[in-house]
């Protein structure tokens, strides 16, 4: 029964309990053992959909023109303990919501935070949230042209992605402004991460935090090598790809798909003379059609093209051309390198913030957010300000806001 109760993250009823017991006796005569009958009847826990999904039920009472209802305690541990956790609710979690206490505001609260100090939330956020969000699965799929990168391995892009898990990690344990994950100057490295960013001292495979010297060539995640490698091709970098993640994802900017029929294809002429990545972005951008989303696009791009395909620093690209990591975005502010980046972000210091709040959020809704959404991510962030925008502050506002505790009709019935 303990367990069937922690499996479907409720109490059990006798309705629950009968069908377990069925599948009890059945192995039991079947396998001939008490223990044959445990394990089936587990078995059937395991395939059961209370235990596979997150069943939401609409409260009884509702109004016709009703729109939107308040979760119930027990729905609201499981929403809560699969977004910091990616688990199932504890025994404190689901007997405060047999209670009926978990909604109570301080004593939820109280509850994020709790979890929030477990080792499971910083395991979850990054092994999950962040792998999504960064885009750190795609590691894997990194395809690197050895004749042009010899000194690349396996081992390389995997230090990359390990970096970018501990350091997120570090601003999650420590609680750390979110901004912060833009604008340090340290990292983690092992030696063979560190020997790649020319970083000295650095012996063995064990990851350690150091502090970068070289802070306008590297520190935060735009200079970190997963970032850098999964928006690069595999013989050339990409300033498109590169500017449309950090629209994406840090600037919170959406960008359409090019239109139908386009040509994309940035590739020079077999047999004329090579051309750098900027001028073959200018003819692509004498198409009208292209101009308008590569005039956002690129300059952000261009800012990050001091670093190859597989992040290290460079002065010249792949066609011998000097390195021009100078840009002029869509607004008139002209962006140069890393730095420039960097102080790009800064001047408005709700932006990122408010980006990462709406990533947050999707993930903790388990959907994509709409325009009604919205005005959620903004009180949040508002509310963030006071404490610097660190992580907890981000957290326990997303989780106290309307939009986590209620539910939409329309979507429980769809």
């Amino acid at each position: 029964m303990t367990v069937a109760r922690r499996a479907y993250r409720r109490p059990v009823t006798t309705q629950d309990l009968r069908p377990l017991l069925e599948f009890f006796d059945a192995g039991r005569r079947d396998g001939g053992s008490f223990e044959a009958g445990i394990q089936f009847a587990l078995e059937r826990i395991l395939v059961d959909p209370e235990f596979l999904l997150r069943i939401y039920r609409e409260p009884a009472g509702l109004t016709v023109g009703q729109v939107a209802y308040r979760l119930s305690d027990l729905e609201l541990a499981s929403r809560l303990s699969f977004f910091l956790w990616s688990s199932i609710p504890d025994e404190r979690l689901l007997a405060l919501a047999e209670r009926g206490e978990l909604s109570e505001p301080t004593t939820l609260e109280g509850e994020v935070r709790r979890m929030l100090d477990d080792p499971r939330a910083i395991d979850a956020l990054v092994g999950d949230f962040t792998a999504q969000w960064l885009n750190l699965r795609r590691v894997d799929e990194v395809v690197v042209d050895p004749n042009r990168y010899p000194n690349y391995d396996e081992s390389l892009l995997q230090g990359f992605k390990r970096e970018t898990e501990l350091f997120v990690a570090s601003t999650l344990r420590e609680d750390r402004s979110v901004r912060e994950l833009l604008n340090v100057n340290y990292t983690f490295v092992n030696e063979r991460v560190a020997r790649h960013y020319g970083i000295a001292g650095i012996y063995g495979s064990r990851f350690r935090r150091v502090t970068i010297e070289n802070f306008d060539q590297r520190g935060g995640l735009l200079a970190e090598g997963a970032l850098l490698a999964t928006t690069s091709y595999p013989d050339r970098t990409s300033p498109v790809l590169r500017g449309k993640w950090l629209l994406d994802n840090i600037f919170g900017i959406r960008v359409p798909p090019p239109p139908p029929g386009v040509d994309t294809n940035l590739e020079p002429e077999p047999g004329s003379a090579p051309t750098s990545i900027r001028e073959r972005l200018a003819r692509h951008r004498h198409d009208p059609s292209c101009a308008s989303c590569h005039a956002v696009i690129d300059p952000l791009g261009f800012a990050l093209e001091n670093f190859d395909v597989i992040g290290g620093w460079r002065t010249e690209d792949e066609t011998g051309h000097p390195i021009d990591a100078t840009g002029t975005t869509a607004s008139g502010a002209t962006v140069e390198g890393l730095a420039g980046l960097r102080a790009l972000l800064l001047e408005q210091p709700e932006q990122f913030p408010r980006t990462l709040t709406g990533k947050l959020l999707a993930y903790a809704l388990g959907r994509r957010l709409e325009y009604y959404d919205q005005p959620t991510v903004r009180t949040v962030v508002r509310a963030a300000a006071v404490e610097d925008y660190r992580w907890s502050s981000l957290i326990v506002g997303i989780v106290k806001s309307p939009t986590f505790l209620m539910r939409s009709r329309a979507v429980a019935e769809n």
